[in-house]
């Protein structure tokens, strides 16, 4: 395997490369098992239509991954400048002009291609990526309140408060991440935890007055912890509910690829809840493989930490896994009934659009600075921390 992906020009850690493979593979099973209603309902019972565009989206991703482990890790230093910005007024334009779902602007229709786009996809990359750059640059003045934790508290409240009015639980994920890197990147754990406190109050705060104010998404955020909570499983969310049969009919090993019968009344059973598909399907042994897929991606990312020479290059790898591994882990709790409904995709397993792409480049990122440890490892070039950090 090692050799054949050496001959394909495949750099970086083999480990993640196998596990993105086999995440991309049982996403194309996953998704065309799972959008056979969807099918019939939109596209007159085309079940391959979903497949095809699913598998565009797939191959087109890989190969932003491919493109992207090959440049150097000082490009994303100097490019998380430029991407934090442009981000901050595309998810302004998505409040106001975006694409409305249930009173909720996630996303900007892309004319004459006619496709959308979620810039909170966007943001959460750039943004990890400039707590990356921001932190490995203010590790000599890294405890002061001034010179390190100003800098970096600012972009995360300005990016998390943008995309929490439409996507309450996507602004909580990212905060949640930012505060792991803040503190792998050695800020204070006192001033972390009075961000953590104070952000805690602001949601509170937030959620409280808009749900007096009467607004349909505070409702739909208080409805869905309080079917949670609830213990009238009368009250039960219908898509916990649905969820719930989906599991319990899987069993141990499943029903089989393609087999699944949830799928006919859960809603989005190919993205949202595609996890509760593959344990119908693939019983709580598939659901275990896949879990594991995750858990085997963050111990390979952190021995890539344990290895990196240099700050950036740790903190960015890091990040990007904590924020890919943390969002899947929330996606699986949601389909077991540990969390409340969230809405958050299992990463590049999921049917999706620009989501697919932007993980794609989160691995790929992971995969550059995989791909110069490795490098340094044989020889082939030396780190330059200046460089890397400027």
């Amino acid at each position: 395997m090692s050799g054949l992906l050496q001959h394909i020009h495949l750099r970086g850690d083999r480990t993640i490369w196998l596990i993105v493979g086999i995440l991309t593979l049982f996403s194309l099973l996953v998704v065309y098992s799972s959008t056979g209603t969807l099918a019939y309902k939109a596209q007159g019972g085309n079940t391959e239509y979903f497949l095809f565009k699913h598998g565009a989206l797939a191959i087109a991703g890989l190969a932003m991954m491919y493109f992207v482990h090959h440049l150097p890790s000082r490009y994303f230093s100097r490019l998380s400048q430029v991407l934090l910005w442009l981000s901050i007024p595309l998810l302004l334009y998505t409040l106001v002009k975006g694409t409305s779902l249930n009173e909720a602007s996630r996303w900007i229709t892309i004319p004459i291609i006619n496709q959308t786009f979620q810039s909170s996809d966007l943001a959460k990359l750039a943004l990890i990526m400039y707590l990356a750059r921001t932190l490995a640059r203010k590790q000599d003045d890294i405890k002061s309140w001034k010179e390190a934790f100003l800098p970096v508290i600012f972009p995360v409240g300005l990016v998390c408060a943008l995309i929490a009015p439409a996507n309450l639980s996507t602004a909580m994920l990212v905060f949640a991440t930012s505060l792991m890197v803040m503190f792998i990147g050695r800020i204070s754990v006192r001033q972390i935890a009075l961000l953590l406190l104070v952000g805690g109050l602001t949601l509170s705060t937030f959620v409280f007055v808009s749900y007096q104010a009467g607004w349909f998404r505070a409702k739909t955020w208080v409805s869905r912890v309080e079917n949670f909570i609830s213990a009238d499983q009368q009250e039960e969310a219908f898509q916990t509910q649905q969820a719930k049969i989906a599991i319990a009919t899987g069993g141990v090993v499943g029903k089989g690829p393609g087999k699944s019968t949830q799928r006919n009344f859960l809603p989005h059973p190919y993205s949202d809840f595609i996890f509760a598909t593959i344990i119908e399907e693939y019983g709580i042994a598939g659901g275990a493989f896949v879990m594991l897929l995750y858990l085997g991606l963050l111990y390979r990312v952190t021995r890539i930490v344990i290895k990196a020479p240099q700050a950036f290059g740790a903190l960015l790898a890091i990040g990007l896994c904590l924020m890919l591994v943390i969002q899947a882990m929330v996606n699986m709790a949601v389909a077991v009934n540990l969390f409340p409904v969230t809405g958050q995709t299992l990463p590049l397993v999921s049917m999706g659009g620009t989501s697919i792409i932007f993980t794609s480049i989160a691995f790929g990122i992971i995969l550059s600075v995989s791909r110069e440890i490795e490098k340094e490892e044989n020889g082939e070039q030396p780190l330059n921390e200046a460089a890397i950090a400027a």
